[in-house]
């Protein structure tokens, strides 16, 4: 590359090996990535997994919709400087193509109804959709560079959330954040035509725009709806900075003081699950659209809750619910009990295992509507999620299942119990197109868009990774 700065090759061939884990002659397992993603065409791209990518197209699309007019999104858009040229969704506004990717990563996510990783768990699409919609719009690139961006920064994202399951949550951080950030480097890099070595230099510089803490947990606060939008934001500008040859480590994921060393707490995992079978074997095809509104682990435990509902059981009439539960549950969604029991405000109530139970049982949904700030202080709500309690199973399969059981004892003495051994939307029952646009319509409804304006997007969608790619029909 020219102007690329002399002595590379000898600055890294020459690192003091107590602070390498990978021998400088050897390839790295970012090096080994971004050989594979380059090579990464679109013919080579399975007609399922496109699919796929139209499908989470679609639910981005439509929670960023949903979301535009909440509180949280006007703060965000009152901070940030417009023009730019690039669009974030159903704004007429244009921005930065950072800003853009904030706007709509944020957006994405900000009601916690976008997909999940099963074997995370991680959110993949509100931050690879935002970066790579954003890269393309700006630098003029088509509908198929936007497919093999999104395809693989979805896939790399799902594998890199396997490579040392539950650690980085175990260690305070927001996987969707920290992952994320690498995951939308690689997209911006791919839809942008970075070759290899701009590829890796994305990534390593992607390890230290990293971050995301999770004490958004302790009242509700507003940082988590932040994490995917910015990490989308790190993303292209990491992927930036490698076109122009600014220098990363190569070892940034195994490194003794990589990722994985800062937000997992250890380099010991499995990488080999980030390349084996890559562009081959599909992980994205495991992905969850969530049929509820709320935090992935709760899904199981409102279907078992609709279910008890729906046998004609009253919330007044239950003395107690015990709840067999995961351990990497609890200290995100059941402690401190009694915050749970009484969560701060409706997205405090979002990550509380008894409300979700307690909302589902009495109102008899969990959709945008079940969180709001009415709910979250109803006390006929809030006197059924004080009785939930849980008891862990050691046995419980989480990360590689979500599962949901609720024993409900009745004052009559009466005792009901449901489970649910999955969690529903995913691989095992997976949501069908059908009801991803449907779900994508109630959306489109909640934020305001015109039924006629939904339906265009949608019959735009088997074209958009076709020719010419155009995102101005999103605005406004």
């Amino acid at each position: 590359m020219a102007g690329r700065p002399q002595g590379r090759v000898g600055s890294r061939a020459l690192p003091p090996e107590s602070r390498m884990n990978v021998p400088p002659s050897s390839p790295s397992v970012t090096e080994i990535l971004a050989e594979k993603v380059t090579a990464l065409r679109p013919e080579v791209i399975p007609a399922r997994v496109r699919e796929r990518a139209e499908q989470l197209l679609i639910d981005v699309v439509g929670l960023c919709v949903a979301a535009r007019d909440t509180d949280y999104m006007k703060a965000l858009v009152a901070a940030a400087d417009t023009g730019g040229g690039c669009t974030a969704i159903g704004r007429a506004a244009t921005y930065d193509a950072g800003t853009a990717a904030l706007i709509n990563g944020t957006a994405a996510h900000g009601e916690d109804f976008d997909d999940t990783f099963e074997g995370g768990p991680v959110h993949s699409s509100a931050v690879v959709i935002p970066a790579v919609l954003a890269a393309c719009e700006r630098f003029g690139r088509d509908g198929r560079a936007a497919l093999l961006g999104i395809v693989a920064g979805v896939e790399a994202t799902c594998r890199l959330s396997m490579i040392v399951p539950k650690a980085i949550h175990k260690a305070g951080f927001h996987p969707t954040s920290v992952l994320g950030t690498m995951g939308a480097a690689l997209a911006a890099a791919k839809a942008m035509g970075l070759d290899r070595r701009q590829t890796v230099d994305a990534l390593g510089i992607a390890g230290s725009m990293a971050g995301g803490i999770i004490e958004y947990l302790a009242e509700g606060a507003w940082t988590k709806r932040l994490h995917p939008g910015w990490a989308a934001k790190a993303g292209i500008t990491a992927a930036r900075l490698g076109q122009t040859g600014f220098l990363g480590p190569r070892t940034v994921l195994e490194g003794t003081d990589g990722l994985f060393h800062g937000f997992a707490r250890s380099v010991e995992g499995d990488y080999g699950v980030l390349t084996s079978g890559f562009g081959e074997k599909w992980f994205m095809d495991a992905i969850t659209f969530k049929p509820y509104a709320t935090g992935t682990m709760n899904q199981p435990y409102v279907d078992c809750a609709l279910r008890l509902r729906a046998r004609g059981l009253h919330a007044e009439d239950v003395k107690e619910i015990l709840c067999e539960t995961a351990e990497g549950y609890v200290h995100r969604l059941w402690e401190p009990l009694a915050s749970k029991h009484r969560p701060a405000n409706a997205y405090a109530a979002k990550f509380s295992t008894p409300f979700n139970i307690a909302v589902a049982f009495v109102t008899g949904g969990a959709g945008l509507a079940a969180f709001t700030e009415e709910t979250a202080k109803d006390e006929r709500i809030l006197a059924l999620a004080s009785k939930v309690h849980y008891v862990v199973d050691p046995k419980n399969p989480y990360p590689r299942a979500y599962t949901g059981h609720v024993l409900m004892t009745l004052k009559d003495g009466r005792v009901f119990e449901e489970r649910q051994p999955h969690i529903r939307g995913g691989a095992r029952e997976p949501l069908t197109r059908a009801d991803i646009e449907a779900k994508f319509r109630g959306n489109c409804e909640h934020g305001g868009w015109p039924k006629e304006r939904a339906e265009r997007f949608l019959a735009a969608v088997p074209r958009f990774f076709d020719g010419p790619l155009d995102v101005k029909p999103l605005r406004g």
